[in-house]
Parts: C-alpha cells; structure tokens; sequence
C-alpha cells in the first residue's frame, strides 16, 4: 500500500503561482509515475502532468510551459510549480502514484485562481 498526501493548494490570484507537494509513504519502491490530476466542478478528472521514475515528464497541453512537474525519488515527494496561474485552473488537484499492479490517489487539494 502507498499513501499520498499533497499540500500547497489554496487561493491566489491570476498571473500568480502556487507550488503543490506530494508526499508518499508505504510502499514507496514499488512506484513506478507519479502525476497529477485535476478535477473542476462539473468536469472529469484530467491528467495535468505526470513524470516517471526515470524523469520523464507528460503535459497537458493546457499547463505546457506554466506549470513544472519534479520529482524526488530519495525522498518520494513530488511537486507541481504552477506559474501564471488561469482562472481555468480552478480545480481540486489530486496526486497519483501507479505501481505495477496498482494506482493510489491523494485525498486531493483545492486551487483556486481569482479573476
């Protein structure tokens, strides 16, 4: 079992920047990607960037070049930096870390990005 637990979200203004945190515990060597999601009301959850054990790195075309994806393997934490942040960028986050055999969801945390 992998337990995820993010951090950093909250309320900024468009044009500022926020810097979302992801912690993993358990079993943390069996993690393959990590990534994170977002889900805005009314709106399925979409894959927002996604980053491998190797750093390879995945983007939704929407955060391509706002928003950087790292990733910590020593310490199993990544992290989402959100530059010039969109109203459309509203959304309650969710960090994900997929294993072989399974994937584990973060209990998610809300962005929010004021016109």
């Amino acid at each position: 079992q992998v337990q995820l637990v993010e951090s950093g979200g909250g309320l900024v203004q468009a044009g500022g920047s926020l810097r979302l945190s992801c912690a993993a515990s358990g079993s943390t060597f069996a993690i393959n990607d990590m990534g994170w999601y977002r889900q805005a009301p009314g709106k399925q959850r979409e894959l927002v960037a996604r980053i491998s054990r190797g750093g390879s790195t995945n983007y939704a075309d929407s955060v391509k070049g706002r928003f950087t994806i790292s990733r910590d393997n020593a310490k199993n934490t990544v992290d989402l930096q959100m530059n010039s942040l969109k109203p459309e960028d509203t959304a309650v986050y969710y960090c994900k870390a997929t294993s072989i055999r399974f994937s584990y969801w973060g209990q998610g945390t809300q962005v929010t990005v004021s016109s």
